[in-house]
Protein backbone atom coordinates (compact mmCIF):
# COMPACT_ATOMS: atom_id res chain seq x y z
CA UNK A 1 0.00 0.00 0.00
CA UNK A 2 1.31 3.43 -0.94
CA UNK A 3 2.32 5.67 1.97
CA UNK A 4 1.43 9.28 1.18
CA UNK A 5 2.60 10.65 4.53
CA UNK A 6 5.67 12.86 4.53
CA UNK A 7 8.92 11.10 5.42
CA UNK A 8 11.43 12.52 7.90
CA UNK A 9 13.67 13.53 4.98
CA UNK A 10 10.80 15.35 3.29
CA UNK A 11 9.94 17.22 6.48
CA UNK A 12 13.59 18.20 6.90
CA UNK A 13 13.62 19.47 3.33
CA UNK A 14 10.44 21.45 3.99
CA UNK A 15 11.96 23.06 7.09
CA UNK A 16 15.10 24.08 5.21
CA UNK A 17 13.18 25.60 2.30
CA UNK A 18 10.72 27.38 4.60
CA UNK A 19 13.55 28.89 6.64
CA UNK A 20 15.18 30.24 3.48
CA UNK A 21 11.93 31.67 2.17
CA UNK A 22 11.05 33.21 5.54
CA UNK A 23 14.36 35.06 5.54
CA UNK A 24 14.51 36.07 1.87
CA UNK A 25 10.99 35.99 0.43
CA UNK A 26 8.69 38.04 2.62
CA UNK A 27 5.40 39.38 1.22
CA UNK A 28 6.59 43.00 1.23
CA UNK A 29 9.63 42.06 -0.83
CA UNK A 30 7.55 40.11 -3.34
CA UNK A 31 5.12 43.03 -3.75
CA UNK A 32 8.00 45.47 -4.21
CA UNK A 33 9.55 43.20 -6.84
CA UNK A 34 6.24 43.05 -8.73
CA UNK A 35 6.40 46.83 -9.06
CA UNK A 36 9.92 46.72 -10.52
CA UNK A 37 11.25 45.80 -13.95
CA UNK A 38 12.68 42.53 -12.59
CA UNK A 39 9.85 40.45 -11.09
CA UNK A 40 12.02 37.33 -10.73
CA UNK A 41 14.19 36.98 -7.65
CA UNK A 42 17.35 35.53 -9.18
CA UNK A 43 19.29 35.80 -5.92
CA UNK A 44 16.72 33.56 -4.24
CA UNK A 45 16.81 31.24 -7.25
CA UNK A 46 20.59 30.95 -6.92
CA UNK A 47 20.23 30.03 -3.25
CA UNK A 48 17.65 27.37 -4.07
CA UNK A 49 19.36 25.98 -7.16
CA UNK A 50 23.06 26.27 -6.43
CA UNK A 51 23.14 26.63 -2.66
CA UNK A 52 20.63 23.87 -1.83
CA UNK A 53 20.83 21.84 -5.06
CA UNK A 54 17.06 21.83 -5.51
CA UNK A 55 17.10 22.44 -9.27
CA UNK A 56 18.40 18.91 -9.79
CA UNK A 57 16.01 16.95 -7.58
CA UNK A 58 14.42 15.13 -10.52
CA UNK A 59 17.73 14.41 -12.27
CA UNK A 60 19.52 11.08 -11.55
CA UNK A 61 22.90 11.37 -9.87
CA UNK A 62 24.69 9.84 -12.85
CA UNK A 63 23.31 12.67 -15.00
CA UNK A 64 24.43 15.44 -12.67
CA UNK A 65 21.45 15.76 -10.34
CA UNK A 66 20.38 14.89 -6.81
CA UNK A 67 18.62 11.64 -7.67
CA UNK A 68 15.49 12.44 -5.67
CA UNK A 69 11.89 11.98 -6.80
CA UNK A 70 8.74 13.96 -7.53
CA UNK A 71 7.76 13.61 -3.88
CA UNK A 72 10.66 15.80 -2.78
CA UNK A 73 10.04 18.26 -5.61
CA UNK A 74 6.41 18.45 -4.50
CA UNK A 75 7.47 19.47 -0.98
CA UNK A 76 9.61 22.27 -2.44
CA UNK A 77 6.68 23.46 -4.55
CA UNK A 78 4.36 23.46 -1.54
CA UNK A 79 6.70 25.90 0.16
CA UNK A 80 7.23 28.00 -2.96
CA UNK A 81 3.46 28.20 -3.41
CA UNK A 82 3.03 29.12 0.24
CA UNK A 83 5.39 32.07 -0.22
CA UNK A 84 4.29 32.86 -3.81
CA UNK A 85 8.01 32.89 -4.57
CA UNK A 86 8.94 34.59 -7.87
CA UNK A 87 11.40 31.93 -9.03
CA UNK A 88 11.33 29.69 -12.15
CA UNK A 89 11.35 26.41 -10.23
CA UNK A 90 8.26 24.83 -11.80
CA UNK A 91 9.17 25.90 -15.31
CA UNK A 92 12.89 25.06 -15.23
CA UNK A 93 13.51 22.45 -12.52
CA UNK A 94 10.34 20.48 -13.34
CA UNK A 95 8.91 21.11 -16.82
CA UNK A 96 12.07 21.85 -18.83
CA UNK A 97 14.00 19.20 -16.87
CA UNK A 98 11.37 16.53 -17.54
CA UNK A 99 11.45 17.36 -21.25
CA UNK A 100 15.22 16.86 -21.29
CA UNK A 101 14.94 13.60 -19.35
CA UNK A 102 12.91 12.26 -22.27
CA UNK A 103 15.75 13.03 -24.70
CA UNK A 104 18.92 11.02 -25.30
CA UNK A 105 22.27 12.18 -26.61
CA UNK A 106 25.14 14.38 -25.47
CA UNK A 107 23.39 17.68 -26.25
CA UNK A 108 20.48 16.86 -23.96
CA UNK A 109 22.78 15.42 -21.28
CA UNK A 110 24.94 18.52 -21.14
CA UNK A 111 21.97 20.86 -20.99
CA UNK A 112 20.31 18.71 -18.33
CA UNK A 113 23.41 18.91 -16.15
CA UNK A 114 23.44 22.70 -16.55
CA UNK A 115 19.81 22.99 -15.47
CA UNK A 116 20.35 20.59 -12.56
CA UNK A 117 23.26 22.62 -11.24
CA UNK A 118 21.42 25.92 -11.59
CA UNK A 119 24.02 27.31 -13.99
CA UNK A 120 21.31 27.85 -16.59
CA UNK A 121 17.53 28.32 -16.55
CA UNK A 122 15.39 26.49 -19.07
CA UNK A 123 11.86 27.01 -20.35
CA UNK A 124 9.71 24.80 -22.53
CA UNK A 125 8.34 26.92 -25.39
CA UNK A 126 4.79 25.64 -24.98
CA UNK A 127 1.99 27.87 -23.69
CA UNK A 128 1.44 27.70 -19.95
CA UNK A 129 -2.25 26.99 -20.59
CA UNK A 130 -1.53 23.75 -22.48
CA UNK A 131 -2.85 20.56 -20.87
CA UNK A 132 -0.75 17.36 -20.96
CA UNK A 133 -2.92 15.91 -23.71
CA UNK A 134 -3.56 19.16 -25.53
CA UNK A 135 -2.30 20.40 -28.87
CA UNK A 136 0.73 22.70 -28.84
CA UNK A 137 2.22 25.07 -31.39
CA UNK A 138 5.29 24.00 -33.34
CA UNK A 139 7.61 26.25 -35.34
CA UNK A 140 8.92 25.82 -38.90
CA UNK A 141 12.37 24.46 -39.73
CA UNK A 142 13.97 25.89 -42.86
CA UNK A 143 17.58 25.26 -43.71
CA UNK A 144 18.38 24.25 -40.16
CA UNK A 145 16.91 27.48 -38.77
CA UNK A 146 13.73 27.93 -36.75
CA UNK A 147 10.97 30.33 -37.71
CA UNK A 148 7.70 31.01 -35.90
CA UNK A 149 6.02 32.36 -32.81
CA UNK A 150 4.78 30.86 -29.57
CA UNK A 151 2.75 32.66 -26.91
CA UNK A 152 2.09 32.32 -23.19
CA UNK A 153 5.55 31.03 -22.29
CA UNK A 154 6.04 31.26 -18.53
CA UNK A 155 9.34 32.61 -17.17
CA UNK A 156 10.75 33.09 -20.67
CA UNK A 157 12.16 36.45 -19.58
CA UNK A 158 14.80 34.80 -17.37
CA UNK A 159 15.42 31.64 -19.40
CA UNK A 160 18.90 31.07 -20.79
CA UNK A 161 17.73 28.32 -23.13
CA UNK A 162 14.36 27.55 -24.70
CA UNK A 163 13.19 24.07 -25.64
CA UNK A 164 11.22 24.58 -28.83
CA UNK A 165 9.00 21.97 -30.55
CA UNK A 166 9.26 22.06 -34.34
CA UNK A 167 7.05 20.88 -37.20
CA UNK A 168 9.58 18.20 -38.18
CA UNK A 169 8.80 16.44 -34.88
CA UNK A 170 11.97 17.47 -33.12
CA UNK A 171 12.61 19.33 -29.88
CA UNK A 172 15.28 22.00 -30.33
CA UNK A 173 17.43 23.89 -27.84
CA UNK A 174 17.59 27.58 -28.71
CA UNK A 175 19.62 30.21 -26.88
CA UNK A 176 17.53 33.00 -25.42
CA UNK A 177 19.76 35.57 -27.12
CA UNK A 178 18.68 34.21 -30.54
CA UNK A 179 14.97 34.95 -30.08
CA UNK A 180 12.79 37.96 -29.38
CA UNK A 181 11.02 37.75 -26.03
CA UNK A 182 8.09 40.14 -25.61
CA UNK A 183 6.53 40.28 -22.12
CA UNK A 184 2.75 40.13 -21.95
CA UNK A 185 0.41 41.40 -19.28
CA UNK A 186 -0.08 38.66 -16.72
CA UNK A 187 -2.53 38.49 -13.82
CA UNK A 188 0.14 36.79 -11.73
CA UNK A 189 3.12 39.13 -11.91
CA UNK A 190 5.26 36.66 -9.97
CA UNK A 191 5.14 34.21 -12.89
CA UNK A 192 5.09 36.45 -15.98
CA UNK A 193 4.43 35.10 -19.46
CA UNK A 194 5.85 36.22 -22.79
CA UNK A 195 5.59 35.73 -26.53
CA UNK A 196 8.63 34.28 -28.28
CA UNK A 197 9.42 35.08 -31.91
CA UNK A 198 12.02 33.07 -33.82
CA UNK A 199 13.35 34.55 -37.04
CA UNK A 200 15.97 32.17 -38.36
CA UNK A 201 17.14 31.17 -34.89
CA UNK A 202 19.77 28.42 -34.79
CA UNK A 203 18.75 25.35 -32.81
CA UNK A 204 20.23 22.04 -31.72
CA UNK A 205 17.95 19.02 -32.02
CA UNK A 206 17.66 17.17 -28.72
CA UNK A 207 15.10 14.46 -29.47
CA UNK A 208 11.47 13.89 -30.37
CA UNK A 209 9.12 16.66 -29.29
CA UNK A 210 5.89 14.72 -28.78
CA UNK A 211 6.95 12.36 -25.94
CA UNK A 212 9.16 15.03 -24.35
CA UNK A 213 6.39 17.65 -24.25
CA UNK A 214 3.79 15.16 -22.99
CA UNK A 215 6.07 13.99 -20.20
CA UNK A 216 6.97 17.56 -19.23
CA UNK A 217 3.39 18.82 -19.15
CA UNK A 218 2.18 15.83 -17.16
CA UNK A 219 4.84 16.40 -14.50
CA UNK A 220 4.10 20.12 -14.53
CA UNK A 221 0.38 19.55 -14.02
CA UNK A 222 0.91 16.93 -11.33
CA UNK A 223 3.35 18.99 -9.26
CA UNK A 224 1.41 22.21 -9.80
CA UNK A 225 -1.18 20.67 -7.46
CA UNK A 226 1.42 20.81 -4.68
CA UNK A 227 1.99 24.50 -5.33
CA UNK A 228 -1.78 25.02 -5.16
CA UNK A 229 -1.82 23.07 -1.90
CA UNK A 230 0.76 25.44 -0.43
CA UNK A 231 -1.32 28.41 -1.54
CA UNK A 232 -4.49 27.01 0.01
CA UNK A 233 -2.86 26.04 3.30
CA UNK A 234 -1.21 29.45 3.73
CA UNK A 235 -4.47 31.24 2.88
CA UNK A 236 -6.36 29.18 5.46
CA UNK A 237 -3.72 29.56 8.18
CA UNK A 238 -3.42 33.32 7.75
CA UNK A 239 -7.19 33.73 7.77
CA UNK A 240 -7.68 31.68 10.94
CA UNK A 241 -4.95 33.63 12.71
CA UNK A 242 -6.47 36.95 11.66
CA UNK A 243 -10.00 36.01 12.76
CA UNK A 244 -8.68 35.02 16.18
CA UNK A 245 -7.31 38.54 16.64
CA UNK A 246 -9.91 40.74 14.98
CA UNK A 247 -12.78 41.66 17.31
CA UNK A 248 -16.35 42.83 16.76
CA UNK A 249 -19.02 43.33 19.41
CA UNK A 250 -16.30 42.74 22.00
CA UNK A 251 -15.55 39.18 20.84
CA UNK A 252 -13.19 37.56 18.32
CA UNK A 253 -14.68 37.46 14.83
CA UNK A 254 -13.59 33.86 14.54
CA UNK A 255 -16.09 32.93 17.23
CA UNK A 256 -19.10 33.59 15.00
CA UNK A 257 -20.74 30.34 13.96
CA UNK A 258 -21.16 31.27 10.29
CA UNK A 259 -17.45 31.94 9.90
CA UNK A 260 -16.57 28.73 11.74
CA UNK A 261 -18.59 26.80 9.17
CA UNK A 262 -16.83 28.50 6.25
CA UNK A 263 -13.42 27.79 7.72
CA UNK A 264 -14.30 24.18 8.53
CA UNK A 265 -15.43 23.59 4.97
CA UNK A 266 -12.25 25.13 3.63
CA UNK A 267 -10.16 22.99 5.96
CA UNK A 268 -11.83 19.82 4.68
CA UNK A 269 -11.24 20.87 1.07
CA UNK A 270 -7.59 21.60 1.81
CA UNK A 271 -7.06 18.23 3.48
CA UNK A 272 -8.58 16.50 0.45
CA UNK A 273 -6.35 18.56 -1.82
CA UNK A 274 -3.31 17.42 0.14
CA UNK A 275 -4.28 13.80 -0.46
CA UNK A 276 -4.79 14.39 -4.18
CA UNK A 277 -1.54 16.33 -4.58
CA UNK A 278 0.48 13.75 -2.65
CA UNK A 279 -1.06 10.96 -4.71
CA UNK A 280 -0.07 12.69 -7.96
CA UNK A 281 3.50 13.28 -6.76
CA UNK A 282 3.82 9.68 -5.57
CA UNK A 283 2.39 8.29 -8.83
CA UNK A 284 4.84 10.40 -10.86
CA UNK A 285 7.69 9.15 -8.65
CA UNK A 286 6.67 5.50 -9.09
CA UNK A 287 5.68 5.82 -12.74
CA UNK A 288 2.43 3.97 -12.11
CA UNK A 289 -1.09 5.28 -12.86
CA UNK A 290 0.38 8.77 -13.18
CA UNK A 291 -2.07 9.93 -15.85
CA UNK A 292 -5.07 9.17 -13.65
CA UNK A 293 -3.51 10.58 -10.47
CA UNK A 294 -2.49 13.83 -12.21
CA UNK A 295 -5.94 14.28 -13.75
CA UNK A 296 -7.63 13.71 -10.39
CA UNK A 297 -5.32 16.18 -8.63
CA UNK A 298 -5.78 18.93 -11.21
CA UNK A 299 -9.53 18.39 -11.47
CA UNK A 300 -9.72 19.14 -7.74
CA UNK A 301 -6.83 21.51 -7.03
CA UNK A 302 -7.73 24.68 -8.91
CA UNK A 303 -11.22 25.26 -7.42
CA UNK A 304 -9.92 24.67 -3.89
CA UNK A 305 -6.90 26.98 -4.22
CA UNK A 306 -9.00 29.75 -5.75
CA UNK A 307 -11.72 29.33 -3.11
CA UNK A 308 -9.16 29.47 -0.29
CA UNK A 309 -7.59 32.63 -1.69
CA UNK A 310 -10.98 34.27 -2.21
CA UNK A 311 -12.11 33.41 1.32
CA UNK A 312 -8.86 34.81 2.71
CA UNK A 313 -9.33 38.10 0.91
CA UNK A 314 -12.97 38.44 1.95
CA UNK A 315 -12.53 37.40 5.57
CA UNK A 316 -9.65 39.81 6.05
CA UNK A 317 -12.18 42.56 5.44
CA UNK A 318 -11.02 45.97 4.24
CA UNK A 319 -7.34 45.31 4.87
CA UNK A 320 -7.47 42.28 2.59
CA UNK A 321 -8.40 44.53 -0.32
CA UNK A 322 -5.26 46.65 -0.04
CA UNK A 323 -2.18 46.34 -2.25
CA UNK A 324 0.06 46.19 0.82
CA UNK A 325 -1.59 43.02 2.14
CA UNK A 326 -0.34 39.74 0.60
CA UNK A 327 -3.83 38.26 0.09
CA UNK A 328 -3.87 39.46 -3.51
CA UNK A 329 -0.58 37.67 -4.24
CA UNK A 330 -2.11 34.32 -3.40
CA UNK A 331 -5.38 35.08 -5.20
CA UNK A 332 -3.62 36.07 -8.41
CA UNK A 333 -1.34 33.04 -8.31
CA UNK A 334 -4.31 30.75 -7.61
CA UNK A 335 -6.30 32.25 -10.48
CA UNK A 336 -3.37 31.92 -12.88
CA UNK A 337 -2.66 28.37 -11.71
CA UNK A 338 -6.29 27.44 -12.40
CA UNK A 339 -5.52 27.89 -16.12
CA UNK A 340 -1.99 26.47 -16.10
CA UNK A 341 -1.39 23.07 -17.69
CA UNK A 342 -5.09 22.65 -18.40
CA UNK A 343 -8.23 23.78 -16.61
CA UNK A 344 -10.06 21.64 -14.07
CA UNK A 345 -12.72 20.96 -16.71
CA UNK A 346 -10.13 19.75 -19.21
CA UNK A 347 -8.68 17.39 -16.64
CA UNK A 348 -12.14 16.05 -15.76
CA UNK A 349 -12.69 15.26 -19.43
CA UNK A 350 -9.30 13.57 -19.58
CA UNK A 351 -10.08 11.58 -16.44
CA UNK A 352 -13.42 10.42 -17.85
CA UNK A 353 -11.65 9.04 -20.90
CA UNK A 354 -8.92 7.39 -18.85
CA UNK A 355 -11.38 5.49 -16.62
CA UNK A 356 -13.91 4.90 -19.42
CA UNK A 357 -16.63 6.96 -17.78
CA UNK A 358 -18.13 8.82 -20.69
CA UNK A 359 -21.01 11.27 -20.47
CA UNK A 360 -24.43 9.92 -21.58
Amino acid sequence: MTDLLYSEEEEALRAAVRDLLTDHCGPAGVIARMESDEPHDLALWKSLAEGMGLAGLLVPEERGGQGATHREAAVVLEELGRAVAPVPYLTSAVVATEALLACAGEEAAGLLADLASGRRIGALAVGLHTAPGGAFRAVRVEGGRLHGETAGIADAAVADVLLVPAEDGGLYAVGADAVTVTPRVSLDLTRPVATIVLEGAPGRRLGDAEPAVRRALRAGAGLLASEQLGLAERSLTETVNYLKERRQFNRPVGGFQALKHRLAQLWLQTVNLRAAARSAADALARGEDADVAVAVAQAYAAPVAVHAAEEALQLHGGIGMTWEHPAHLRLKRAKADSLAYGTAGAHREELAALVDLQAP
